[in-house]
């Protein structure tokens, strides 16, 4: 049986990617910090889909929460055939508006967390010959968009190239960039959400019918929805100065994810 682990997996994006992969019948390990709401998860999973559910409480900004979660990717005798790494969070405010600890324990999350977690799944899964690896960016990443953006650029860039480096192996990696999706992302960060235009909300579950249909065709890239297409194609032409003015209108923040 196929077992997918999944960081963030109580809430949004990382749920929907529960749901299609129960469904799918996939075997599941689900990480988030609560362990309340992981195990109600965990069971309504069960319940209505009859597979395996395994639950790992752990915090990403936290080098004891990485570690377990490396540990349960490494474990040979309970292999890991598909990660998805959507845990992640986004700071309310301008740059000097959040802490210095804040945006660092977002790199730690964004960054160290997707670095490591991809590292031990993707050397156990070249042991084996195959896996896929989904590394949740944002549209954010094509943006001048503070330490978010920064940070969700780095998540692609990295991906592009373990993607490129695996080639061959089996072992095969996408960064997945959604745009705003309807989750609890924003009401957690404690932004508020009215001057976003209607236009430009995604549905949780269309983003990962996309992404799983992008992993399938072999892209290293996924921008699901062609509204974020035509956004990520409008960035690489127009001047960043001034397309980071525009897009500082819309919030500071493009992004589903949650530690």
């Amino acid at each position: 049986m196929t077992t997918s682990l999944i960081t963030g997996a109580t809430a949004g994006i990382g749920a929907a990617f529960a749901r299609r992969l129960a469904h799918e019948g996939h075997a599941l390990v689900l990480v988030a910090r609560d362990e309340k709401r992981l195990a109600e998860h965990a069971r309504d999973l069960r319940d209505e889909h009859g597979v395996r559910v395994e639950v790992l409480a752990a915090d990403l900004s936290l080098d004891t929460g990485i570690a377990a979660v490396e540990a349960r990717l490494a474990d040979r005798s309970a292999p890991v055939d598909v990660l998805i790494n959507n845990a992640g969070f986004g700071n309310r405010g301008g740059f000097l508006d959040a802490s210095t600890a804040d945006e660092l324990r977002m790199l730690k999350v964004h960054c160290e967390a997707v670095l490591r977690l991809t590292t031990a799944a993707s050397a156990a899964m070249r042991e084996r010959g195959r896996g896929w690896i989904v590394n949740v960016a944002s549209v954010a990443a094509f943006l001048p968009r503070g330490t978010y953006g920064a940070s969700k650029a780095w998540v692609v860039s990295f991906t592009e190239g373990a993607a490129h480096e695996l080639a061959g192996s089996g072992v095969r990696l996408m960064a997945l960039c959604p745009g705003f999706v309807r989750t609890e992302f924003h009401l957690r960060a404690g932004m508020g959400t009215s001057n976003i235009p209607n236009w430009m909300w995604l549905d949780a579950d269309r983003v990962v019918a996309a992404a799983v249909r992008d992993l399938a065709l072999g892209r290293t890239v996924s921008v699901p929805d062609i509204r974020y297409k035509a956004v990520v194609g409008l960035a690489r032409i127009t001047p960043r100065a001034l397309f980071g003015r525009v897009s500082t209108k819309t919030g500071r923040t493009y992004g589903p994810t949650r530690p």
